[in-house]
């Protein structure tokens, strides 16, 4: 009642204008984002340069898969985890690369290599993760890789032998940190290391016909088209107390890292792989050309490729 007869003495109140809006004084070092207009403005070649600022300092990765042209089913797996921090702290790059070919037929090789690859991962970010994203000013223990990359393929090895038992699969894996590269390998799937004038296996098969190999029975090029090749004396799944390679080396600036199965290398010379990589513009083209190389010389088995680039 007070408010109506207040307005008819003196009129309805008017609203106050609310008080303006002073924006905060722009920082004349912050960043702007490229608006739509401007990058509309601006050459493509202007554009590529901005997309690319600091991709040199980066780890390049390319992948590749294909069925093959003979197998009905792929029993290959790969898989790739990266990270990176850039700030104000920074972690060095860091990459987890697993290949596994799987063995058993009637869907056993696959699922050995699926949770053979998915195990090993899982086993080894869960351990070292946590030190990678650690303040990096408190004295945070460092573990030890190569034990990790062990303890993660052992339990690998368990899960198979007790959820796949009559199944098994080979497994190499990567663990990249920076320039640091640790291998941890079982079976026939390969790793190797590239660079400008040099082609390396890292890796050594655990197969029959490398063994004949080595006590000087066959040739390499028998032991390609030896009927056994396929025969390994160690896989994943294959029992309790397996031994695994572990090897810790460092990558050289600009080297390329590529993991491969033996639907790869079995089907491409080692001379041919080194061409290709070489001749590629970047490890995606590079994989992706492997592989079509390894359909054009029969395809007679699954075929993966993972490749990965460190910083020159």
């Amino acid at each position: 009642m007070l408010n109506s007869i207040l307005e008819k003495l003196f009129g309805k109140k008017k609203a106050e204008a609310p008080a303006p809006v002073v924006p905060p004084p722009r920082d004349p070092d912050a960043t702007i984002p490229l608006s739509p207009q401007l990058a509309a403005q601006l050459p493509p070649d202007a554009i590529k340069a901005l997309s690319d600022l600091g991709s040199s300092k980066r780890m390049r990765i390319g992948i590749a898969q294909d069925v093959g042209r003979v197998r009905s089913h792929n029993e290959d797996v790969l898989l790739v985890f990266t990270g990176e921090l850039a700030g104000l702290e920074t972690m060095p790059s860091f990459g987890l690369f697993v290949v596994a070919d799987g063995m058993g037929g009637h869907s056993l090789g696959e699922r050995a290599s699926s949770l053979a690859a998915r195990t090993v991962a899982r086993v080894t970010l869960e351990q070292i993760l946590p030190s990678l994203l650690a303040d990096p000013q408190l004295e945070a223990e460092r573990p030890a890789l190569q034990e990790i990359m062990e303890q993660a393929m052992t339990a690998a090895n368990a899960a198979v032998v007790n959820s796949v038992p009559e199944g098994g699969t080979t497994l190499t894996c990567a663990l990249l940190i920076g320039e640091q590269l640790i291998l941890s390998h079982v079976g026939d799937s390969r790793a190797y290391i590239i660079t400008d004038d040099t082609f390396e296996q890292a890796t050594r098969d655990h197969s029959l016909v490398q063994r004949l190999q080595e006590l000087g029975q066959i040739t390499a090029a028998e032991a390609l088209v030896h009927p056994q090749r396929s025969v390994l004396y160690r896989a994943v799944g294959q029992g309790e107390g397996l031994e695994v390679d572990v090897v810790s080396r460092r990558l050289p600036s600009g080297a390329s890292l590529l993991l491969c199965s033996d639907g790869l290398w079995g089907l491409v010379p080692d001379d041919k792989i080194l061409r290709t990589v070489q001749q590629a513009s970047n490890p995606q083209t590079a994989c992706e050309a492997l592989v079509s190389a390894a359909n054009a010389a029969g395809g007679s088995d699954n075929i993966t490729a993972v490749m990965v680039q460190v910083p020159s």
